[in-house]
């Protein structure tokens, strides 16, 4: 049979047409930004296991983790809820820090055995949030019945401080102990301390934090002036671990160690870290070379959690501290300790079980109010007259009262009372409460008087029109502002 030739352009059978595709794009140009993340986090796990370091580097550094039974024979557990609960334990660990660090960073003394920070930090379902609630350390808590594990012997049930529960019981009793005060199953637990915090802040190549007034504290030695600083490991441990640069003590020093860990998050996403899977593996060895975890929290759980915080920013994650009802709540055997406001603290436990924003919890925005230094709380006031009106200082003493002032109720009238402008007398060693009250009084002037004491005196001048409302920045009792991770950085 002779060849056949070849068939000329004109021959060849058409081509069956297409159908147009366009139409069918433009969804996917709208959705390009998560395709975008969703390809190169896909890439980024290719670049982990084609070099080597993917899963089995992360099985490597999940071999390294020293385990706990953190949920041994737990019965009686709250119901699950969405997404994942993992408490999160700072412990001292001040033994395994070098002698030179530890003189560094006034870490001096015996090592306490207890809890420093305990925090829920929740992921959500999808991967997409962050919410971190601070459980302040000498919250008053109650026990569930348990057996000391210094001891061996049974015990019941018996109030403590929350942070006590890890000296008597170890992880099984904390994780106990705080299931049983929120109602929130606890999925995992991570135990950190001093050096692996050190080591991560480090690896991270260190974090800014910014302060608009001094920070200082002669226990930790952090000593800070106003501005922006990028802090290294023993720097940043010292300012997580300060409770005296201020009147807030133990709370002030959570709302320090939440704007730490936003910008933390902030480092950690904002760089393209996670992204980088030398790095990755750098600050994952550095976190996890001397921390403590349950048995089940491994190197899938590590790599979930690596995955989810690629797609994190400083927006995605929250923070809060458990609302208090009472300061000081005396305890015979105890001490004093902090009493949780019961309906708001179970307002913020429960959206966690639903999985749902913490904001959600948040009051609405208060009207503007000036922010001082020393809360109003904290200042004793007495009020003089210094006119000739009838029942000013009475007024006045009111109104301070409604702000908040700790004003005395007894005014009284000034030797004067041809005062033009009002004045704030006060004892230098109070020089932060006078400048408070004074945002509050405008147009007042300072007086200091060396040894008048802890109450300031207000003498009223014809010139007073108002007292307007002020705030402190320190937290107050029963305060438990959500804040997102961008709304604390320093910008």
């Amino acid at each position: 049979m002779p060849p056949t030739p070849p068939r000329s352009p004109a021959s060849r059978p058409a081509r069956r047409p297409q159908p147009p595709r366009r139409a069918a794009r433009s969804p996917v140009r709208r959705r390009r930004p998560r395709w975008a993340m969703r390809a190169a986090t896909t890439l980024s796990v290719v670049i982990l296991a084609s070099a080597g370091i993917g899963h089995s580097v992360v099985s490597s550094l999940d071999a390294n983790i020293v385990r706990v039974d953190a949920f041994k024979d737990m019965k009686n557990r709250p119901q699950a809820g969405h997404g994942m609960n993992v408490l999160l334990v700072g412990t001292d660990g001040r033994d395994r820090v070098s002698e030179a660090a530890r003189r560094r960073y006034r870490l001096g003394g015996a090592p306490c055995h207890c809890t420093d920070t305990i925090m829920i930090l929740h992921i959500s379902e999808d991967r997409e949030r962050a919410s971190v609630v601070s459980l302040p350390r000498d919250s008053y808590a109650e026990t569930p019945a348990h057996v000391d594990q210094l001891s061996g012997r049974p015990h019941h049930g018996h109030p403590l401080k929350i942070n006590a529960a890890y000296a008597e019981g170890g992880p099984q009793l904390t994780v106990r102990t705080v299931e049983h005060m929120t109602r929130v199953k606890i999925d995992h637990y991570l135990e950190i301390d001093f050096t692996s915090f050190m080591r991560t802040v480090d690896a991270l190549g260190g974090v800014k934090v910014c302060t608009t007034r001094p920070l200082k504290d002669t226990y930790t030695g952090l000593d800070l002036p106003p501005g922006t600083h990028t802090l290294t490991g023993g720097a940043a441990l010292q300012y997580v671990r300060s409770r005296h640069v201020d009147a807030a003590s133990d709370l002030g020093r959570m709302k320090r160690q939440q704007r730490f860990l936003a910008a933390l998050v902030d480092r950690a996403t904002s760089s393209g870290l996670l992204l980088n899977p030398l790095k990755f593996r750098d600050v994952a060895r550095a976190a996890l070379g001397s921390v403590r975890a349950d048995r089940d929290f491994g190197a899938d759980e590590l790599l979930d959690l690596g995955r989810a915080m690629r797609t994190f920013s400083p927006a995605s994650s929250e923070f809060t501290t458990v609302p208090i009802g009472e300061m000081g709540h005396v305890v015979k055997g105890i001490g004093s300790t902090l009493k949780w406001d019961t309906a708001k603290a179970e307002r913020i436990f429960r959206l966690l079980r639903e999985d749902k924003p913490l904001a959600a919890a948040a009051p609405a925005p208060p009207a503007p109010v000036a922010s001082v230094e020393v809360p109003p709380q904290e200042i004793s006031v007495q009020v003089e007259n210094g006119t000739p009106t009838p029942g000013l200082a009475k007024r006045v003493d009111r109104e301070l009262a409604a702000t908040g002032f700790r004003a005395t109720g007894r005014p009284v009238p000034a030797p004067d009372r041809a005062v033009r402008r009002t004045v704030i007398t006060y004892d230098p060693r109070w020089d932060r409460s006078a400048r408070s009250l004074s945002a509050a009084l405008p147009g007042s002037a300072l007086r200091p008087v060396p040894g008048l004491g802890p109450t300031l005196k207000v003498t009223v001048g014809t010139d007073f029109r108002e007292v307007r409302k002020v705030r402190g920045t320190t937290p107050q009792p029963g305060e438990s502002r959500v804040v997102r991770g961008d709304e604390v950085d320093c910008s």
